[in-house]
């Protein structure tokens, strides 16, 4: 006879739903994204002092922001994810983020590139650990009908945390200097992650999943080949991982930017540019959850078109900021291309969270999160420097502006092809539920 280990028998309605706790969860949740970025990316707003102090190219401050964090964040995130399938992902987000605060406070340690290097590295290996656990948690949490409004909210940590990393950082640089910004930036973490470990419950996995769904997890190789076999899943992933090279680009160069452009501060440039950051973060990733639900509701292959349609739409008016002469014309144009490039978040991820069974979400953000970090971040910051440094002698303090450019654009283009490949793939409205069997 067989087996009914791990099999679901009520359907999504049976399960019941925890009510506001689990708006509880998701803010504290999206707290932990907006750490996880600002510690990522608070080396952004300090890249000029630790360029001038060390004497490094803008390539070695791309591998820096882009390589050291990605190496071992994606070798971390698959067993963390394997091991948020089978165990308590709670703990495993309150232990990841205690973990990463602190190799953020040791950067501002380092001694010089290698030394920095590996502080970076902490931080990968902490951050790796939180995202499938993060993301698995909220997808049993709220319904599929839900899903794409909840994680367009939890988008809203990546937006804040940015600001975040550029105001506080910034500011604490100005009075400080770049050692204390680190530390500084670095310590509140631990507060957080007692905060997530003695206040949040591990909800019932596949809460939401229908009538009959095996929870099991399947052994490891089966679960690969039935994700990189996914073609809903791997086109989203992909194109996810090609588009994030605009949200790194203007995450991690933007104040290094600023500060080559206009005559004005580290301090400052934080304020303005991280206010900018949240004025279009946090609307964009709320609209587009919004508009993603309603959309959906129609066709399910706007899970993948309106990504395709904002990672192109944002470049013409990030073209505008970088070729703007007046200050605050720069900020709004640039505010307004970030605003459009968040909206597409949520529609990724609960496409990602949609296309694939329960008992192997984690392991699907671990893989969409290694395309991610190896496409979007390592490969599209160290280009950017690259680029940035080859344009030097003939474009002067315009040739950051003109790499970043460059980049964004490629990556739009690309992820339009993928992300409309990717909508033929699910065919007709209701795929998704099919292919899983809903």
């Amino acid at each position: 006879m067989a087996s009914t280990r791990g099999l679901i028998t009520k359907g999504p309605t049976d399960a019941g739903k925890p009510g506001a706790y689990r708006w509880y969860v998701l803010g504290l949740l999206t707290l932990t994204s907006a750490f996880s970025v600002a510690d990522r990316l608070v080396f952004g707003i300090l890249v000029q002092d630790i360029k001038a102090e060390f004497q490094l190219s803008d390539f070695e401050l791309g591998l820096l922001g882009g390589l050291a964090f990605s190496l071992v964040y994606v070798l971390a995130g698959f067993p963390a994810a394997r091991l948020a399938d089978r165990s308590t992902r709670k703990n495993i987000v309150a232990s990841a983020i205690a973990f990463w605060s602190l190799m953020t406070a040791a950067c501002g340690l380092a001694t010089g590139f290698w030394t920095l290097f590996l502080a970076r590295t902490g931080v990968g290996v902490g951050e790796g650990c939180s995202g499938p656990s993060s993301q698995s948690v909220v997808a049993d949490y709220f319904s599929r009908a839900e899903l794409a409004k909840a994680m367009g909210y939890l988008t809203i940590g990546a937006s804040m945390g940015t600001a975040g990393g550029l105001i506080i950082g910034g500011q604490l640089a100005e009075i400080f200097n770049w050692r204390w910004a680190f530390v500084l930036m670095g310590l509140p973490g631990l507060l957080l992650g007692g905060v997530i470990y003695l206040t949040v419950r591990e909800p019932v996995r596949g809460r939401y999943a229908p009538a009959g769904t095996d929870m099991a997890q399947l052994p490891l190789g089966q679960t690969i080949r039935s994700l990189l076999t996914n073609r809903v899943f791997m086109g989203l992933a992909l194109g996810w991982a090609v588009q994030i090279m605009i949200g790194y680009g203007l995450a991690f160069w933007m104040a290094a930017v600023m500060l080559r452009q206009f005559p004005i501060s580290t301090g400052d440039v934080g304020l303005y540019l991280g206010f900018t950051f949240f004025l279009g973060g946090i609307p964009g990733p709320i609209l587009g959850g919004y508009l993603t639900h309603w959309l959906t509701l129609r066709d399910e292959r706007w899970r993948a078109w309106l990504p395709g349609l904002v990672s192109l739409g944002c470049v013409a008016p990030l073209a505008l900021s970088l070729t703007s002469s007046g200050f605050f014309a720069f900020l709004g144009w640039f505010g307004l291309a970030y605003a459009i490039y968040v909206a597409s978040q949520a529609g990724i991820l609960s496409g990602i969270q949609a296309a694939v069974e329960p008992a192997s979400r984690g392991f699907a953000v671990a893989i969409a999160l290694f395309f991610n970090n190896l496409i979007g971040q390592t490969l599209g910051l160290g280009v950017i420097g690259a680029v940035s440094d080859q344009l030097g002698p003939t474009q002067g303090d315009s040739a950051l502006a003109v790499a970043v450019f460059g980049v964004c654009l490629a990556a739009g283009i690309a992820s339009l092809a993928i992300f409309a490949w990717t909508a033929a793939q699910m065919g007709p409205s209701g795929y998704l539920e099919k292919m899983r069997g809903g």
